[in-house]
């Protein structure tokens, strides 16, 4: 009930503007512009007119795009203002598929093991942190035992010395499972008997049989239940420093896996005009029946903030060995990886077949092939059962496709919703864990666009850097972190740089239903853009992660410039 009355009150309050469009353009052309930005390269992402020079800008959308002659028309020596881009290269703002955007804030905030080389290094680094901040909750981490010379999984004696009496529960980089100390296992009431909750696990010690303190996917929940919720005021300054660093970057949208507190507080900020970049938030499914109880159907909203978006888990992820496949694991035979609670259980059919029959679009994560396959049958199932409409299917993830299952998704209109930064970072020990076969249809980012299926960009932040230069990167040249695949890392899967921009623009908007609004420099869509120190589409593919965002525009407004 607690719950219910929340979003209601979230919804109804902030979310009663009404949707783009509906004004005419035609009229707009004799007007004069606010903004006219003048002397670019500009790559429009609109396929009928590619390039142009110029662009004006009224009332916070796109008034003319073209020449600087042509759009010289549309400026009033005494109202206008023109920004002259001095032949540095302009497009549309990027817009990123999948963020944790407030978490990723708090994850920052904290300890940070992403570097820790070692079990040394890692208990150092925990030794250090707890003597500045003694007697609170240890969270955070981001740890990767890929970088340990073992390749062992952390345990609770590498931090025990330091956290006697303390709350600790630090999480891999993937998010997929965390370590917790001894004293945090006994708060929660987990001993050597505690059974594996369904879709998670509790790792035990072969020897003893005791917890190591290593806690996989719903496992997780059995601590994350005893940590403080953050503060209404810690929400909005995390979220400010999220959005200072997502104009740094030149992202203008950004499509959240959203939840009622981190909803509210983008609803505050957009109230106080602080709001600068346009949030898409995707709720958890489990409240769905919320958002139907208010007639809410997608997409609901304004150009600023809008819901409808359902977001659910049918695995775990491939570091954390919980990623869900139809074979054993090459490193560990004993496990095929972990369905979700809600899948083994019926929840997410039950849910996802009614949510849909309410129009609220289902974008359900999903890694391994055994679960993509699942995602499939259910969407196959959805579209058998339910009334016909626009359903815009998404995967989140969709890492890892079995061969028989591209046409499926073509046959299925499903948006693939990918992160290309991660197949930079799996790829450094992805076949340790699944094979070289396997591997083949990873991240097959080139199979995805040559069958036809709808790709869009992300970037998983902060399992993955927030920014999407990164992410163009690893698509078009797949040059793994390790520098060991310097010609890529199944270098049959690169895209062009042009591809890559349309999955980072276009193909996200339609994805969010926002095709019409924004992802192109078009007449009468939102001033959205983001230039660059560098021509993006004719640079060196392994130079683009040296490009630096020189101004962010929102309604075309510059919100950041580089200094």
């Amino acid at each position: 009930m607690k719950t219910s009355r929340l979003i209601c009150f979230i919804l109804t309050y902030f979310l009663l503007s009404p949707a783009l469009g509906g004004q005419d353009y035609s009229l707009l052309a004799q007007q004069k512009a606010d903004i006219v930005y003048t002397n670019g390269k500009i790559w429009t992402v609109d396929k009928q007119k590619p390039t142009a020079r110029a662009v004006a800008v009224l009332n916070e959308k796109i008034l003319a795009v073209g020449s600087n002659q042509e759009i010289r028309q549309y400026v009033d020596a005494a109202t206008t203002k023109v920004i002259d881009l001095q032949g540095k290269f302009m497009m549309p703002g990027f817009i990123d598929n999948h963020t944790h955007f407030l978490d990723g804030v708090f994850q920052l905030q904290s300890i940070d093991l992403r570097n820790a080389k070692n079990e040394t290094e890692f208990s150092q680094i925990v030794k250090d942190y707890v003597e500045k901040h003694p007697n609170q909750w240890i969270t955070g981490g981001n740890w990767d035992h890929d970088n340990f010379p073992t390749g062992e999984l952390p345990g609770k004696e590498l931090v025990d010395v330091f956290t006697e009496q303390q709350g600790f529960f630090v999480v891999r980089y993937d998010g997929h499972m965390g370590l917790a100390n001894s004293y945090t296992l006994a708060l929660a009431g987990i001993t050597r008997d505690t059974p594996n909750p369904p879709g998670g696990e509790i790792e035990h010690d072969k020897l003893d049989g005791e917890p190591t303190g290593i806690l996989k996917d719903e496992a997780m929940s059995l601590v994350y239940k005893l940590i403080p919720p953050a503060t209404q005021n810690e929400n909005l300054q995390s979220a400010r420093l999220a959005l200072a660093e997502a104009r740094k970057l030149g992202l203008t949208s950004i499509q959240d896996v959203s939840y009622d507190a981190a909803l509210k507080t983008y609803q505050t900020l957009k109230a106080k005009g602080e709001l600068t970049a346009r949030m898409y938030c995707r709720m958890p499914i489990s409240g769905y029946q919320n958002l139907v109880n208010l007639g809410i159907q997608v997409p609901f909203g304004d150009e600023w903030i809008r819901v409808g978006s359902l977001k659910a888990f049918a695995d775990g992820s491939l570091g954390s060995t919980t990623a869900w496949f139809s074979e054993p694991y090459v490193s560990d035979p004993n496990t095929t990886g972990l369905a979700s609670d809600i899948v083994l259980d019926g929840r997410l059919e039950k849910w996802a077949l009614d949510a849909d029959k309410n129009k609220l679009q289902l974008s359900v994560h999903a890694i391994g092939d055994k679960a993509n396959g699942w995602v499939l049958d259910l969407y196959r199932k959805i579209v058998e059962t339910n009334p016909r409409w626009e359903r815009r299917f998404r995967i989140e993830h969709a890492q890892h496709i079995a061969p028989e299952d591209f046409s499926r998704l073509y046959g299925l209109d499903v948006n693939v919703s990918v992160q290309p930064y991660h197949a930079i970072d799996d790829g450094r020990w992805a076949e340790k864990r699944i094979g070289h076969e396997r591997c083949k249809t990873t991240y097959p980012f080139r199979t995805f666009l040559d069958k036809g299926i709808r790709m869009c960009f992300g970037s998983d932040w902060t399992v993955a850097p927030l920014n999407p230069l990164l992410g163009i990167y690893a698509a078009v040249t797949r040059r793994t972190l390790d520098g060991k695949n310097p010609d890529g890392w199944f270098p049959e899967q690169k895209i062009t740089i042009k591809e890559a921009i349309e999955a980072y623009t276009i193909n996200n908007a339609y994805a969010a239903f926002e095709e019409n609004e924004k992802g192109s420099i078009s007449v009468g869509k939102l001033a959205d853009f983001v230039v660059l120190s560098q021509d993006l589409i004719t640079i060196d593919p392994t130079q683009i992660e040296n490009i630096i965002v020189e101004m962010t525009i929102v309604g075309g407004k510059v919100v950041y410039q580089k200094q």
